[in-house]
């Protein structure tokens, strides 16, 4: 029998959430609007239209050519929700404010509580952004560990040493090893101290992809008195995929369940609309932390209240439903949102390999996820900068549809020998190349991506020796 699925667009969705908003309005009877809120059609027409224009600056985020920064489309099914929910503006803080998208957000939350392994009582919500996420785990365990240091990679999110400063909690960066994983021997020596309030594991670091050894982390953390909380705002959604990644990537992802707080963002792999984080508890004993009273925002409804266990307190109940509605579409499921994401990660895994047999670039490090960082092959760190630099410029400088756009990633000479790199130290820093394949589109694209990276490659590295040649002649 064949699919009757195909691809559908903003364009076809919006009729249907538009019109369906105006008959539910219709329902409670016809008002005037304010005639301070009127507008000239002209005026508007003309503001809307410089916006477009002014939007044509950006670089193309939703195309498969953009492989530069963690950004990719919402799917037309969030963004549909989304706009029909957004002309309501339910508030999720209240009950009262957001009666259907609370309970929209109960069914997520109980959905990716189920995907990390949590039980029945657990507790989270969602929140605006893997930063606020990630302060309000780290506010739980200053409050159950006050005085204590929170330990992180050093490869982590800068958002723990910035969310450190807020709370008033020190912090202290772990080394990693060769694969970009927090070193065990690194975290125990400073667990030893008895500092050490927390840890936070990293799944998927926003450099390099890397996983950090959750499953070894959490016994060690458990033998010193200190808490896991598991950051995966980029990589959590990985979880899905335990069958197709590698087993040690697999068996940390599976240990999560034991881990003591998670952060996920929606809004990098989920098909979310920016705006769409998560965190979620193993258990509601952190409840005692939640002290809240707003007399004039819940009247009509007994249940606990989102604004009663967050620390923020306005947040858009359409985030809610342009999830629930998502999953609904794509559960998460290997066959449903794991289709999605598992082509970023074999194409990250093709472009490894071919990078690997080529003879003008080679590979930083295996990628674990659909981060994938490579180098042009150099004799000097600083030709290493210049050339990857050129790459950069290179890959964005043709046609808009011949363009590829690629990021770059700060490396030190001891990370390069760390993983087998030789080149001549002459510089304390230098660019190589990163490329975020988070796009299922990418994986078609990825023999023709390295085809014109590598000839880029040797262009750049023409023009960098030469022009070495001219000075020194």
């Amino acid at each position: 029998m064949s699919s009757r699925k195909r691809a559908m667009s903003l364009a076809e969705l919006a009729p249907q959430v538009i019109t369906g908003i105006d008959d539910l309005k219709a329902t409670y009877g016809d008002w005037q609007s304010h005639e301070a809120t009127h507008v000239d059609p002209q005026q508007v027409e003309s503001v809307l239209g410089e916006l477009i224009e002014r939007l044509d600056a950006d670089f193309p985020y939703f195309h498969p050519q953009y492989a530069g920064q963690m950004l990719k489309p919402p799917h037309p099914v969030a963004m549909a929700a989304y706009l029909a929910t957004m002309q309501i503006n339910p508030n999720n803080h209240s009950i009262d404010a957001s009666r259907a998208t609370t309970q929209m957000e109960h069914e997520v939350l109980d959905q990716l509580a189920a995907m990390f392994g949590l039980g029945e009582d657990y507790m989270g919500h969602l929140t605006w952004s893997g930063t606020t996420a990630n302060l309000e785990a780290l506010w739980i365990c200053r409050e159950i560990r006050p005085g204590a240091a929170i330990a992180h990679s050093a490869d982590s999110h800068y958002t723990h040493s910035r969310m450190g400063e807020v709370l008033g909690i020190e912090t202290v960066s772990i080394p990693t090893e060769a694969d970009g994983r927090m070193s065990l021997d690194a975290l125990e020596e400073v667990l030893r101290t008895r500092e050490i309030g927390a840890v936070v594991a990293t799944l998927g670091t926003t450099g390099l992809g890397a996983v950090d050894p959750l499953a070894d982390i959490i016994p060690l953390a458990r033998q010193y008195g200190a808490r896991v909380h598991v950051d995966a705002a980029y990589g959590g959604f990985f979880t899905i995929l335990q069958g197709e990644l590698a087993p040690e990537t697999a068996r940390h992802y599976a240990a999560i369940a034991q881990s003591d707080s998670v952060v996920v963002d929606p809004h990098k792999h989920g098909l979310q609309p920016y705006g769409c984080g998560a965190v979620l508890f193993p258990d509601q004993s952190i409840l005692r932390f939640y002290h809240h009273e707003s007399p004039y925002t819940y009247f009509a409804s007994t249940e606990r209240h989102f604004g009663e266990i967050q620390l923020e307190c306005s947040r858009g109940g359409a985030s809610a439903a342009a999830l629930w509605a998502t999953l609904k579409v794509f559960p998460l499921t290997m066959s449903g949102l794991g289709a999605i994401i598992a082509p970023g990660y074999r194409a990250a895994q093709a472009w490894h390999g071919l990078i690997s047999e080529s003879d003008i670039l080679q590979p930083y490090q295996r990628p674990e996820t659909d981060i994938i960082t490579y180098l042009p092959r150099v004799q000097t760190m600083r030709q290493l900068d210049e050339v990857s630099h050129a790459i950069f410029e290179m890959a964005a400088a043709p046609a808009r549809p011949q363009q590829t756009h690629l990021a770059t990633y700060v490396v030190k000479p001891e990370q390069l020998r760390m993983r087998g790199i030789a080149i001549e130290d002459d510089a304390p820093t230098a660019r190589i190349m990163r490329s975020v394949l988070m796009k299922p589109e990418h994986e078609p694209l990825i023999p023709e991506m390295h085809h014109h990276v590598s000839m880029w490659s040797r262009r750049a590295y023409e023009r960098v020796l030469a022009g070495e040649a001219a000075l020194g002649a």
